[in-house]
């Protein structure tokens, strides 16, 4: 396509020695050697530094050593909020030098929407912490779109969100103490559901609010139909095949002798929400579009049951056949969605679900005490 269609941007680590006060740019420069033997030339190279480099000479060898233009050598410094890094590039020129090396006419970049974010980020005091109980909280970056969701959804309601981190394999209604919050994220198998039930069942009865995702909303029906209906075995066919009240299960047509990645519900599909609902009151839409990745869906053999309990399946499939979303009404927010919406969350435009879990947690803080 020609040098003038593509652009090489290199993101490398220029580490601090503490102890002799002094940046080294040697691993970046035998980096971009070892992409030039691949044929690869960077336009930008992007300086990832946990200390500001104020020794000019750094940028100076780089700059001749990886034969890139002085201008494109950029200062990447570690924030204290990671939504600061665009507007930091910015003051290094870094689109216009972009558009330079494209051969694309410069143009005014409007960053007043993402200034005013972080400025709102800035100046939040007030605090939350939501519970996030999950089997995967030893590795932070396995709900990093989560976690990633709840800080969009505090900057917009202008307030911090804490995350406490759960083992659900070791919960114990004690680790809720002093929460606003819970949420209970997706995954698969067994291990620590019981925990997750647990944990429902503690932010049921404690008044928490409350939203699962996923395996979120089938722990919070399997919860309700032991609890509140009575159905002690209760469960999923998935962790007990065995169980006389499946209520999360294989739809018909399903099988778990298919190969299992042919079962899973993938990508986007369209969900009708019902009027004077949680749901409903958050998204304010009558038909929305959620991405989902499972496999299990609430069983249609039970539905009628739970719901003469209380419970509310505030969203359907079109045709009504799926439940994709279950909720306590009365509740200030009690709401499991069987798809992801922590993946349509943006930092200027968190997702509605996650707002209201904010909003409701924030309403817990200040009547807490």
């Amino acid at each position: 396509m020609g040098r003038n269609n593509a652009l090489y941007i290199h993101v490398t680590l220029v580490p601090y020695l503490k102890a002799s006060g002094e940046h080294k740019s040697k691993p970046t420069q035998h980096s971009v050697k070892e992409l030039q033997g691949m044929g690869i030339f960077p336009d930008i190279i992007v300086l990832r530094t946990d200390e500001p480099i104020l020794d000019e000479s750094i940028f100076d060898k780089i700059s001749n050593f990886c034969n890139v233009d002085r201008a494109a050598v950029i200062e990447n410094l570690t924030l204290p909020v990671l939504y600061e890094a665009p507007l930091y590039l910015e003051q290094a020129h870094f689109s216009e030098i972009v558009c330079r090396k494209l051969d694309l006419p410069a143009r005014d970049i409007d960053l007043s929407s993402w200034r005013a974010m972080v400025d709102r980020i800035h100046a939040s005091h007030e605090e939350v912490t939501i519970a996030l109980v999950g089997k995967y909280t030893q590795l932070h970056d396995a709900y990093l779109s989560i976690v990633e969701a709840l800080h969009h959804a505090g900057y917009a309601r202008g307030v911090q969100v804490r995350i406490r981190w759960i083992d659900s394999e070791a919960f114990v209604p004690t680790d809720l103490a002093g929460v606003d919050g819970v949420l209970v994220p997706g995954g698969f198998g067994s291990r620590g559901i019981e925990g997750m039930i647990e944990a429902v069942r503690c932010a049921r009865e404690g008044d928490l609010p409350y939203l699962g995702i996923c395996l979120g909303m089938q722990v919070m029906c399997i919860e309700y139909a032991r609890n509140v209906v009575g159905w002690q075995d209760a469960n999923s066919g998935e962790f007990d095949p065995e169980s006389a009240h499946k209520v999360i299960d294989f739809m018909p047509g399903q099988s778990d002798e298919v190969d299992k990645g042919g079962t899973l519900r993938l990508g986007s599909y369209p969900c009708e929400v019902q009027p004077g609902t949680t749901l409903h009151k958050y998204y304010a839409l009558d038909a929305i579009a959620e991405r989902h990745r499972h496999r299990y869906e609430l069983n249609n053999e039970f539905r009628q049951q739970l719901l003469d309990a209380g419970l509310t399946f505030s969203g359907l499939s079109p045709d009504g056949r799926l439940v994709e979303a279950a909720e306590l009404t009365e509740r200030p927010f009690f709401v499991g969605v069987q798809y992801h919406p922590e993946f349509k969350s943006r930092p200027t435009k968190p997702h509605p679900l996650f707002l209201g879990l904010v909003e409701a947690a924030q309403d817990h803080a200040q009547h807490k005490d």
